[in-house]
């Protein structure tokens, strides 16, 4: 390995973002931060705070390590005109941000370490998907041949104990159980950072073994169990569409939180390869301390990104927006099973049940362009990358606009297009067939005009209705009850005639319905017990 190159290793020592706010360190953590609403937010005390360092390890890769000049992840300043431009017959819009924008395919990966996810790099061969992993595993503190010799690579015949461990030889001649067999563990298992290159050329068997140490955080070979503990994941493939040698378990695609495109390279930055080559330049070799995380740090970052508040109006755009994606009005009887995945589980085409909804805009309707809704993973994930976003940009919560940024790459391979639902058929939204990134933005962007529209931040009776319930039943007379019940069933009476059954007024009868059974069951104790 060279030296390190001097000019390589320099982090610049300004401020990396004008105004941000850094979080508390060292909060006491619990699961219901994840959905905190609320937080105190204060600047760190002493050294570089850890979102300070995040995004210096963030430029330091952008404008040294990976050569990717796409600023497609974009934030305006409300404060300041947009500029945009129209290029060619196409009218290919040029946006100037306003706002400190960046490239997916560094920052990804990187909020990906913050929070221990799983990340998916796809593209060509040659774009640097398994060289910005391995930036990932040197960035976490790893000597970079043992990130080389710790990584997996694909290939059709990977059995599970090559990727995990092998029992002992000595212990399979003498021992009498399989509890007596010990197994050498595969090193990798215990790092931080996991990289599993061409994961599509794995076979399917080793894939359902990598889909639990993956998902569950654990491995199981001749009835021995190793725990893996917390990591960020990094897996690579140059076709995620079934170009693999083995087809991806749904499964194992399902536990991947964010995909991540590698774009084409830009032929003006042709002068960094050559002088990078001429100097005999690796940036893996040349990584500055000074972004380099260690366990604590690391243990840390992870749980200041947890501690971000989402607060409600944030929260409540991305409700709207996933309740318009799962409802089939046709896929049953039952208000409850009328979704697309009973038609999904029935082996039915939800465009063929889809076609014979009537009274909606199908080109309007949000739900109408999809075959699946949301699973509570993919909602997860959206709100621990907002998190990530929100904290590496500094703000004191999640702002919409981190939401925004984050979720067609957390939606990426969770939500399946209808490709013939006719909101395609309109020449300008062609592009949208194979553009999975703008085409999720805009369904959340027109599912934010309709929540807008329909004025529902400040209009909500149904979620009045469940802020009243979530201040608990304690104390409640048998008149108030009769009050709250009537009111549910006022709000259901007054949509049987005006309103149609849109994915939202779906989910929200579901929620009257449920507030509904709790008041019911609450009176009936009432009268029971003559309190």
């Amino acid at each position: 390995m060279n030296a390190p190159d001097a000019d390589l290793t320099q982090v610049s020592a300004a401020p990396t973002r004008a105004g941000a706010r850094s979080v508390p360190r060292g909060l006491a953590l619990d699961v219901a931060h994840l959905f905190a609403d609320e937080a105190a937010a204060e600047p760190a005390a002493g050294g570089v705070p850890l979102d300070e360092k995040l995004r210096q390890a963030y430029f330091w890769m952008v404008n040294h390590a990976i050569i990717s000049p796409h600023y497609d992840v974009e934030f305006s300043d409300p404060a300041r005109p947009a500029t945009t431009f129209h290029l060619g017959d196409s009218r290919a819009a040029v946006d100037l941000p306003t706002d400190q924008s960046y490239s997916s395919f560094v920052l990804l990966p990187l909020l990906t370490f913050a929070v221990r996810g799983r990340c998916l790099l796809v593209g060509g061969p040659g774009r640097g998907k398994t060289a910005s992993a391995i930036l990932m595993g040197v960035i976490a503190g790893y000597p970079v041949r043992e990130v080389r010799r710790a990584m997996q690579h694909g290939h059709p015949q990977l059995t599970v104990q090559d990727m995990f461990g092998t029992p002992l030889p000595r212990d399979l001649v003498n021992a009498e159980s399989l509890a007596d067999i010990d197994v050498a563990w595969r090193s990798w298992l215990g790092m931080r950072v996991k990289i599993v290159d061409e994961y599509n050329r794995i076979p399917t068997r080793t894939q359902s073994a990598l889909l639990t140490v993956l998902a569950d955080g654990y491995v199981e070979v001749f009835d021995q169990v190793y725990e893996t503990g917390a990591s960020a994941w990094y897996l690579t493939a140059n076709d995620d569409a079934g170009g693999g040698t083995f087809q991806v378990v749904d499964a194992l695609r399902d536990r991947i939180d964010v995909v991540v495109k590698a774009l084409a390279f830009n032929s003006r930055f042709l002068g960094d390869l050559v002088a990078r080559a001429e100097r005999g330049l690796r940036p893996e070799e040349n990584v500055p301390p000074g972004v380099v995380f260690d366990a604590d740090e690391h243990d840390r970052l992870h749980r200041e990104v947890l501690a971000v508040p989402f607060p409600a109006p944030v929260r409540r755009r991305l409700e709207h927006f996933a309740s318009q994606l799962e409802l089939l009005e046709r896929a049953a009887w039952q208000l409850e099973y009328r979704t697309k995945d009973t038609a999904r589980l029935a082996g039915v085409d939800p465009h063929l049940l889809a076609l014979a909804d009537d009274g909606r805009d199908r080109v309007e309707d949000v739900g109408a362009q999809t075959l699946n809704g949301l699973s509570v993973r993919a909602l997860q994930s959206l709100v621990l990358y907002a998190k990530a976003m929100a904290y590496f940009r500094g703000n004191a919560e999640v702002t919409l606009a981190d939401l925004r940024a984050v979720l067609p790459f957390v939606l990426h391979d969770k939500l399946q297009p209808d490709l013939a639902a006719p909101a395609f058929d309109d020449p300008e939204r062609e592009p949208l067939r194979t553009d999975r990134v703008s085409w999720i933005r805009d369904l959340f962007d027109t599912a934010c005009r309709q929540h807008d529209a329909a004025d529902l931040d400040r209009d909500d009776p149904v979620g009045d209705v469940l802020a009243e319930l979530g201040q608990g039943l304690d104390g409640v007379d048998e008149a108030t009850v009769r009050t709250r019940l009537a009111r549910i069933e006022g709000l259901l009476a007054r949509w049987e005639q005006a309103t149609k059954l849109h994915g939202d007024v779906y989910d929200d009868a579901l929620a009257l319905k449920y507030a509904h059974q709790r008041y019911s069951a609450y009176l009936s104790w009432l009268r029971w017990s003559g309190a």
